[in-house]
């Protein structure tokens, strides 16, 4: 009966209701995870009187910024994969192969985390310095990078958690799962950072923290109602789930993947053209742009599992409605933050650092990314779609557009010709490049759906 009424729910609610029932707790989780994401380069900005220090602390959060990008890569890649798939067995009624899917996703993602802190820990300087990190940063960027690897087993199995829990309709868990981690790192901040004088390791302890309290809570979820229990017995690390994995998980770990590389040649760049400070004010401007664009992200999260549920269940006109209510309400939430934060930028890069130059970088970038924020709704929503019902390659090519396929060009050539403006807007240039794609990739599969 249980399941039944998932079922029901999934695809006889409208699809307005059903979206925003899903999405809200969603956006809510990503508010406050990219709330507490900030708050760290909030506190690290004040651990010293002297603001050379602030700036090297600051910059170091900004380079270890690319190795929590590749563990939440790969996170996404196994719990995307492992979702999208146990979602769409689930619309199509085969409940074994979704079991299975869940554990083995799970498993995947501990062994992989174990690797990461191990192989990590054994060569942190090299990263470090491979990051960009110069003397003034080095200390700073070893020990924020140390703790944060020990962390990376726990934050790689919330995650894959976190998003099966999505797709099985279980928002609302998923939702607790993250804001239980969110209050205990923003608890944990100003404690360790500021009470204790822990400096940048108070801020790798208190998220560490907050990312295992995360991993305890939605372990705990996966047992509560209709949700897929995990199961030891359930594991089958064989090449029919780990291709599955590859094929729904692979957007997720090109696009999360790319952010991280291209995280690191901007910073490097960033430090070629402005030291220690562009790398700070860029760092600030990123920070708050994933902050704002983090209910997007939300919005898309809850279209995901009414997308590859009813996609499973032959319903495409569903998940074709669905597409439109999305892209259309996303665009005008974006067009209202935009003007928001191209209106306050020097109050907001204020909030987060003190240093002059840093401030003016962190302007600029801020206010280019403004200009073309309202873009990203077709471009995250056309992606999520394609990945969602199974469409790997189209939706790879999506995902590794924004990060990889543009920006990579774009910031390495535009800075040549624009000095450090090219810098600040090489995100923007490339937001309209990937949007001119997600058009035609998107259209692609939406005439194939039965109106």
């Amino acid at each position: 009966m249980a399941v039944q009424n998932r079922r029901e729910y999934l695809t006889t609610t409208p699809i307005p209701k059903l979206i925003l029932s899903l999405s809200v707790p969603t956006i809510i989780s990503m508010m406050v995870t990219a709330i507490y994401n900030t708050a760290d380069t909030f506190f690290v900005a004040r651990v010293s009187s002297d603001s050379a220090i602030n700036t090297a602390a600051t910059a170091s959060v900004g380079l270890v910024f690319t190795v929590m990008a590749l563990i939440q890569a790969t996170g996404f890649f196994c719990g995307h994969g492992s979702g999208n798939y146990l979602s769409r067995m689930l619309g199509a009624g085969n409940h074994k192969e979704a079991n299975e899917m869940a554990s083995t996703g799970f498993a995947l993602a501990l062994i992989l985390g174990v690797i990461f802190a191990i192989v990590g820990n054994i060569y942190v300087e090299p990263i470090a310095r491979f990051l960009g990190a110069t003397d003034s940063t080095m200390k700073f960027t070893q020990d924020y990078m140390r703790i944060i690897l020990f962390g990376a087993p726990f934050m790689m199995a919330q995650f894959v958690i976190n998003n099966q829990l999505r797709f099985q309709g279980s928002a609302v868990y998923a939702m607790v799962g993250l804001m239980c981690g969110a209050v205990m790192n923003m608890v944990l901040d100003p404690l360790l950072i500021l009470g204790f004088h822990m400096e940048v390791r108070g801020a790798a302890i208190a998220t560490v923290m907050g990312q295992c309290t995360s991993f305890i809570v939605l372990l705990i979820g996966t047992s509560k109602g209709e949700n897929i229990k995990l199961s030891i017995n359930n594991v089958h690390l064989n090449g029919h789930y780990l291709l599955e994995i590859v094929n729904g998980g692979a957007p997720s770990l090109f696009r999360q993947g790319m952010a991280a590389i291209s995280t690191l040649i901007l910073n490097r760049t960033a430090g070629a053209l402005g030291a220690d400070a562009a790398i700070a004010g860029m760092s600030v401007a990123s920070r708050v742009m994933i902050m704002m664009a983090s209910a997007l992200i939300g919005f898309g999260q809850g279209y995901q599992p009414v997308c590859s549920f009813n996609y499973g269940a032959g319903l495409t006109k569903r998940v074709k409605e669905g597409f439109i209510f999305c892209v259309k309400y996303s665009t005008v939430f974006l067009i209202l933050i935009g003007i928001t934060c191209f209106s306050f930028a020097p109050d907001i890069i204020s909030v987060f650092s003190k240093n002059p130059d840093a401030i003016k970088v962190g302007v600029a970038a801020l206010r280019f990314q403004s200009v073309t924020l309202p873009l990203s709704g077709v471009i995250v929503i056309s992606n999520m779609m394609l990945q969602s019902i199974g469409k790997g390659i189209k939706a790879s090519i999506m995902a590794s557009s924004r990060n990889g396929i543009f920006f990579i060009p774009m910031i390495l050539i535009l800075p040549m010709i624009l000095g450090l403006t090219g810098v600040e807007m090489a995100q923007s240039c490339a937001d309209v490049c990937a949007f001119a794609l997600a058009i035609p990739l998107a259209h692609s599969e939406l005439k194939k759906f039965v109106d």
